[in-house]
């Protein structure tokens, strides 16, 4: 008979003696072995807590084999206590998948069926979520806890994942109800250098789960209230989560090399707007009509701009996929400049030729601004991706 593979559920505890035992008995005790196709290990990861809880969890050891505990000698901070978790849980128990839980029967232990049912299903990340059809939170949480959770779930999301798709999948992204596929996820990730001990832990293990490209799903979470033992939420819970979000999207190569993009693009937009004052004004003469004088000296400009930002992103923006001279770069420079003249010439010299046509020549800087950010930005982002410097699988 084939080997079942291995959950641990890993619970970090401090100060959770009126719990810890109850939680132990209905999870090793009666959710466990109804699970008939997984084997399920617990994992309590205790701070040394002053009230005994590791004391508690050693005497249940001796009726439960399937009980672990890891003691650290002191207080980690709940991302560092999971952390010590999932190493030992990989390391030395060899699973194949480590659920995050709470002592406190806030996460319904019936949901940890669930969460093995979706990773038997494909998935690699299943997270429970209050926000979804079927979740909820407590019904005595008061308006500021509330608020909080709301609206710092919202930024969360928005600030790691707008506007990818992530951003509409994930609904809670401060969830500590998850389940996570070990091979080729949690054992490739660098746990030493996190933002966060605390709370902020979490949202920094789900953009690199999302960075590595799990599957992920959402199953409905009904949050319980605690009713003993002490809330792990801290006063500064809201700003460590922030400055975890923050520093996550920061440092994201992707975000590293917007930002060399639009720093190049604004040099560009310099160079389209100087370009365009001096070839409008050198065909002032020629070209009588406003429109169509414009649409030319803007697209004499623009391409002036097109060659100097080619040039620039390849050195800087996307030096690491950096075309070298010679063939290669030669195609891929003239497939930029032929899809740049529907980018950056002839939509920014439509916009802005029937704009000042029909406004008059005082918009043009005006009419610029909207081709330049509205249309040309983005559509030159897509091209850079995906066409010229479009990474080799």
């Amino acid at each position: 008979m084939p080997k079942l593979p291995l959950a641990v559920v890993v619970i970090p505890t401090y100060n959770e003696a009126g719990t810890i035992g109850k939680m132990i008995d209905t999870l090793c005790g009666k959710v466990f072995p109804k699970i008939k196709d997984w084997q399920c290990k617990l994992l309590v990861v205790d701070d040394t807590s002053p009230d005994g809880t590791y004391k508690i969890v050693q005497k249940k050891q001796k009726q439960y084999k399937n009980l672990e505990l890891y003691l650290n000698p002191k207080k980690a901070g709940i991302g560092g206590a999971y952390i010590k978790g999932f190493r030992f849980a990989m390391k030395s128990l060899k699973a194949d998948v480590v659920i995050e839980f709470d002592a406190d029967f806030q996460h319904p232990p019936k949901d940890i069926p669930l969460l093995l049912k979706e990773i038997d299903n494909g998935y690699d990340y299943v997270l429970g979520s209050r926000k979804i059809k079927g979740g909820s939170n407590p019904k005595g949480w008061g308006f500021k806890r509330v608020f909080f959770s709301e609206f710092g779930g919202f930024v969360a999301r928005f600030v790691l994942f707008f506007p990818g798709k992530m951003f509409f999948k994930i609904t809670d992204p401060t969830t500590g109800l998850k389940a996570s596929r070990v091979k080729g996820f949690v054992d490739t990730m660098d746990m030493d250098h996190l933002y966060s001990k605390n709370f902020g832990y979490k949202l920094e293990f789900l953009y690199k789960m999302v960075t590595l490209g799990a599957k992920v799903k959402e199953i409905p979470l009904q949050f319980g209230l605690r009713t003993v033992g002490e809330s792990k939420i801290e006063s500064r819970t809201a700003k460590d989560i922030f400055r975890s979000v923050f520093l996550l999207r920061w440092n994201d190569v992707a975000t590293q090399k917007f930002i060399k993009f639009g720093c190049i693009g604004l040099f560009g937009f310099v160079i389209n707007k100087v370009g365009l004052d001096v070839f409008a004004k050198a065909l002032q003469n020629l070209i009588n009509t406003v429109g169509i004088r414009n649409f030319i000296a803007n697209a004499l400009a623009a391409e002036v701009s097109i060659v100097s930002n080619f040039i620039l992103n390849n050195l800087w923006t996307f030096k690491n996929e950096k075309l070298v001279w010679g063939k290669k770069l030669i195609q891929k420079f003239a497939t930029f400049n032929l899809s740049s003249i529907i980018s950056g010439i002839i939509i920014p010299s439509i916009v802005i030729g029937v704009g000042t046509q029909i406004f008059g020549d005082q918009y043009r800087t005006l009419f610029l601004v909207i081709a330049v950010f509205f249309f040309t930005v983005p559509l030159n982002w897509f091209i850079y991706n995906m066409v010229i410097w479009k990474k080799k699988n």
